[in-house]
């Protein structure tokens, strides 16, 4: 038996697992509970390597999914942001019965660009990696202004991420890099039709990381899922866009 990941639960309501992304924690949707507690009973988690759970370790998606559906509600909805959406939507192909709709937030099953498929240049990950052993400190940094990049309130974007990253501990170097792999390596796209869950696609039109044009190629890969793309928004929806982001969630869930 392994030793439990750091979760934090409030609210009432159905059960939701909130999934962070890459050199986050879950103290990231610290400003969203407010607006999600009176409607949710929401489960924030720290991802193995990261804020409280920094001590912990997955090597792979599958082992991530894994950990997480040990201590997580019987039934929940599972949203996702970027790597944390890799993470959900593997958790619905390997427990459907336990994730009853599935939320993904600027995701992809597939993060790297590859031939006509468009997502990050495997480049600017091999970047990442080579300077995570120069300065991981300042790598994070820069990935966080990558992410609020072309957002209108990219500043205040940047210094919400970086509130969550410095209130708990720093994530653990291993697990900053094994997670670069994973965007790197893991590509979902042909399991997809496994999903039989409601599924709803959250993107933003400015984001530089997962480009809304796969949103489109996404339609056809998962015709029954469900997309919404906030038009003055990047990376980061639910931290630009709280409002119109947990009305988009309520409106799904019905």
């Amino acid at each position: 038996m392994t030793a439990k990941l750091h979760w934090q639960t409030e609210g009432q309501g159905s059960d939701l697992v909130l999934i962070h992304g890459w050199g986050m924690n879950g103290a990231v949707w610290q400003q969203l509970l407010p607006l999600l507690t009176p409607h949710f009973r929401v489960h924030l988690v720290d991802l193995p390597g990261y804020g409280h759970s920094r001590e912990h370790h997955a090597g792979n998606i599958e082992e991530m999914a894994y950990q997480l559906l040990e201590n997580s509600p019987e039934s929940a909805i599972w949203l996702g942001w970027s790597l944390g959406g890799l993470v959900a939507t593997q958790a619905a192909i390997q427990a459907p019965e336990r994730v009853n709709a599935l939320v993904t937030v600027a995701s992809s099953p597939r993060f790297a660009a590859e031939n006509t498929w468009r997502g990050i240049k495997p480049q600017v990950l091999n970047d990442f990696q080579r300077q995570l052993s120069d300065d991981f400190q300042l790598t994070i940094e820069r990935f966080m202004a990558l992410q609020a990049m072309g957002s209108p309130t990219a500043r205040q974007d940047i210094k919400l991420l970086k509130q969550a990253v410095l209130s708990r501990p720093q994530p653990n170097p291993k697990a900053l890099a094994s997670g670069l792999q994973l965007l790197a390596d893991v590509d979902l796209r042909e399991q997809l039709d496994q999903i039989s869950q409601p599924w709803l696609r959250l993107y933003g039109r400015l984001d530089g990381l997962v480009p809304v044009k796969v949103a489109a190629e996404l339609d056809a890969l998962a015709p029954r899922s469900e997309r919404q793309v906030f038009a003055a928004a990047s990376h980061a929806p639910f931290i630009s866009h709280p409002e119109e982001f947990v009305k988009a969630l309520r409106t799904f869930i019905g």
